[in-house]
């Protein structure tokens, strides 16, 4: 039988707190990246930086979502590795675009969100 956290755990309490709170900051940062693309970016760097925005905008409502219902470990761990991912492959996108920096996290980020999508269907499976 799975183990439920309570929600009277501090820890816990404030894990969802932060994970929601930094999904919030996360969709915000990704509506003001697609408006630099938009409006301010080399027409070159326009494609990478609104990849980065729609994954960081997606994934970010996602935790601001999830974060809060989170009822067991396996559910904050998911959501860890979504916010890692995402923070991978966006900024490593980001940072290609802007900085000329290779992309070469971007795969290290692509494979935590996956795995932070199957932990997530895991742990909802489980009720």
């Amino acid at each position: 039988m799975p183990t439920r956290i309570p929600a009277t755990v501090p820890m816990i309490v404030t894990a969802r707190r932060w994970l929601a709170a930094a999904g919030s900051l996360l969709a915000a940062l990704a509506v003001a990246l697609s408006a630099y693309a938009m409006h301010a970016a080399a027409p070159a760097a326009r494609e990478r930086l609104l990849l980065a925005a729609a994954f960081g905008f997606a994934h970010g409502l996602a935790l601001a979502a999830l974060a809060p219902l989170a009822q067991r470990a396996g559910a904050l761990w998911a959501q860890g590795l979504l916010l890692a991912g995402v923070l991978l492959f966006s900024g490593s996108l980001a940072a290609a675009a802007l900085l000329g920096a290779p992309t070469a996290l971007a795969p290290v980020g692509g494979v935590l969100l996956i795995g932070g999508w199957l932990l997530q269907a895991a742990d909802r499976l489980r009720g």
